[in-house]
């Protein structure tokens, strides 16, 4: 009994561990360049050791991968809620971008850089479809046509175009700088709509 209660004590320790250094990790990644970070500045910002980190991950794209798995389910809620019109799910993934830096950098990071790791490429490909598979969802819920899978693919990869294109572009306030990537983000999803209303109807005749 006394060893399954300190089993239980040592797993609470490391889960707590873990989750300190994620944190640490998400705070670095929202306040500085993605690429400037590094393994040891991770962790000083946990308060441990370089080893100690290595002990928990044993790479900096396996704690990324950590990350993007944790946070990906903010959106979850959002894309899954009642029926919805395009623009809106448009507005939210723009949101969600714009809005979450760190998750931004490293979904940027895998998808540019190429993970070589076969088991971290792995874990990112789970991470990668579980959120194509929520726009699967939330675009039929939207009344699109079926089936959906492709026109996911290509509206997210769009409009996540559009906020690199974008997020930096020069602009005299924030606020106004958001409102013009909303505008880009509508017309594609008015782009996006009218595409899949003019196949259905072709399908239809």
């Amino acid at each position: 009994m006394a060893k399954s209660v300190l089993k239980q004590l040592k797993e609470h320790e490391r889960e707590v561990r873990r989750q300190l250094i994620i944190n640490a990790a998400k705070n670095l990644f929202s306040q500085n360049s993605f690429h400037e970070i590094g393994m040891r500045d991770i962790a000083n910002e946990a308060g441990i050791s370089v080893a100690s980190l290595y002990q928990y991950f044993p790479s900096q794209d396996d704690l990324f991968v950590e990350i993007l798995t944790n946070d990906i389910n903010k959106i979850k809620s959002r894309l899954w809620e009642s029926r919805r019109e395009l623009d809106d799910i448009a507005i939210d993934i723009v949101n969600f971008l714009v809005d979450n830096e760190d998750i931004f950098q490293m979904m940027s990071h895998f998808m540019i850089k190429g993970e070589k790791n076969p088991e971290t490429l792995r874990k990112f490909n789970v991470i990668q479809v579980l959120f194509l598979d929520m726009l699967d969802r939330a675009l039929a819920k939207a009344g699109e046509a079926h089936p959906v899978s492709y026109y996911s693919h290509a509206f997210f990869a769009s409009l996540f175009g559009n906020v690199i294109t974008f997020r930096n572009y020069p602009s005299s306030d924030a606020s106004s700088h958001r409102e013009s990537l909303y505008h880009v983000a509508r017309i594609t999803a008015k782009a996006f709509h009218d595409t899949l209303v003019t196949e259905e109807k072709a399908i239809t005749f």
